[in-house]
C-alpha cells in the first residue's frame, strides 16, 4: 500500500545518486580488494548518514518514536544482504563492462516482485507486471553488450560468471529491499521519513561493523589503503547515505516491487555514467534496451494509479 506520494520522487533520486554512486565506486574498486571497496560506502556513509538524520530532526522535531522489538533483527538482515549484494555487483563489474554488471543486477526487480509477494503478500496491478516484463526484456538487451544473439547463445550467456554474480545481486539487493520495509515497519509514529533515517543510521552502523570487523580480522593492511583512499571514497559514502535515504524512503511508503521496479530508471543513468564518466562506448542495443526500460517504468507508474 502507497502510504505517501514522496516515495516516487524519493525512487527516482535514489535511482540517479546510485547510479552515480556505483560509477564512483568502481573506480574506488581498482585500489583496493572486494571487501575494501565494499566498506567504503558503509563507513564513509556514517557522518552523512548522521547529519541526514540530526538535520531532520532539527526540521521537523518530534518525539522519538517507539521500537518493535524485532527492529535490529531486519536492519541487520537487511544491511548484510546488502553487503553480500554489493560485493557480487563489484565482482559482475570485473567480469564485464559498469553497464552490463549493473544491467544484470537489474534483474531484482522481477525477484523482488515474487519475494515480496511471498513473504509479504504484496500484489501488484497487471499493467505493473507488464511493466515488469518489459524492464527485464530491456536489461537482458543491455546485457548482450552490443552483440548479436540468438536464443541459444543468450541461455549460455546466462551462465557466463558476469550473468550469475549479476542476477545473484539482484537477488540480495531484492532481499535488502524486504528487510529495509520491514525493519521501517518496526518503527512506531506516522512518520515514514524519520523512520527511513533511523533505518539507514542504525544499518550503515552495523554494516561497518560486519565488514570492517572482517577486514580487521583477515585482511588489516587493506583497512590502512581504505583510510587512505579518503578523498574518493567520502564521495561514495555521501552518495552512498544520499541514495539510501531515497531508497529507504521509498521502501517505507510504497511496495518494494514497486520501488524497485520504478528505480529501474537507474539503468538510465548507468549508461548515461558508463558513456560520458567511465568513457565506455553505448552500443545501438543498448539504446533500444534503455527504450525497453524507460517503457517498463511507465507501464508500473500506470498501473499503480
Amino acid at each position: 500500500m502507497i502510504t505517501s506520494p514522496l516515495w516516487l520522487p524519493a525512487t527516482l533520486m535514489a535511482g540517479a545518486t546510485q547510479a552515480w554512486r556505483t560509477a564512483v565506486q568502481r573506480r574506488v574498486s581498482h585500489n583496493l580488494s572486494l571487501n575494501g571497496a565494499g566498506l567504503v560506502r558503509y563507513l564513509y556513509g556514517i557522518p552523512f548518514a548522521l547529519l541526514l538524520l540530526a538535520l531532520y530532526r532539527l526540521a521537523f522535531p518530534a518525539p522519538w518514536p517507539l521500537f518493535q522489538p524485532h527492529f535490529l533483527l531486519f536492519c541487520l538482515a537487511g544491511g548484510l544482504a546488502q553487503i553480500i549484494a554489493t560485493n557480487l555487483l563489484i565482482l559482475a563489474f570485473g567480469h564485464r563492462n559498469f553497464v552490463v554488471g549493473t544491467a544484470y543486477s537489474k534483474t531484482e526487480a522481477v525477484q523482488g516482485a515474487v519475494l515480496s509477494f511471498l513473504l509479504m503478500g504484496e500484489r501488484l496491478a497487471a499493467l505493473t507486471w507488464a511493466g515488469i516484463g518489459c524492464g527485464v526484456a530491456g536489461v537482458m538487451l543491455l546485457s548482450t553488450g552490443g552483440r548479436r544473439m540468438g536464443p541459444v547463445d543468450f541461455l549460455r550467456a546466462l551462465a557466463q560468471p558476469a550473468a550469475l554474480t549479476g542476477m545473484a545481486s539482484g537477488f540480495f539487493f531484492a532481499l535488502t529491499a524486504i528487510g529495509i520495509r520491514r525493519a521501517t515497519q518496526q518503527v512506531g509514529g506516522d512518520d515514514r521519513i524519520l523512520a527511513a533515517l533511523i533505518v539507514l543510521v542504525v544499518t550503515v552502523l552495523l554494516q561497518t561493523a560486519i565488514q570492517g570487523g572482517w577486514l580487521l580480522a583477515r585482511e588489516q593492511g587493506e583497512m590502512r589503503r581504505v583510510l587512505a583512499s579518503w578523498r574518493m571514497s567520502g564521495q561514495v559514502g555521501l552518495l552512498s547515505a544520499l541514495g539510501s535515504a531515497c531508497w529507504f524512503t521509498g521502501f517505507a511508503t510504497a511496495p518494494v516491487a514497486l520501488v524497485r521496479i520504478v528505480g529501474q530508471i537507474e539503468v538510465a543513468f548507468t549508461v548515461a555514467f558508463g558513456h560520458f564518466y567511465l568513457k565506455e562506448k553505448m552500443q545501438r542495443s543498448e539504446g533500444l534496451g534503455l527504450m525497453l526500460v524507460v517503457a517498463g517504468v511507465m507501464l508500473a507508474l500506470a498501473g499503480a494509479l
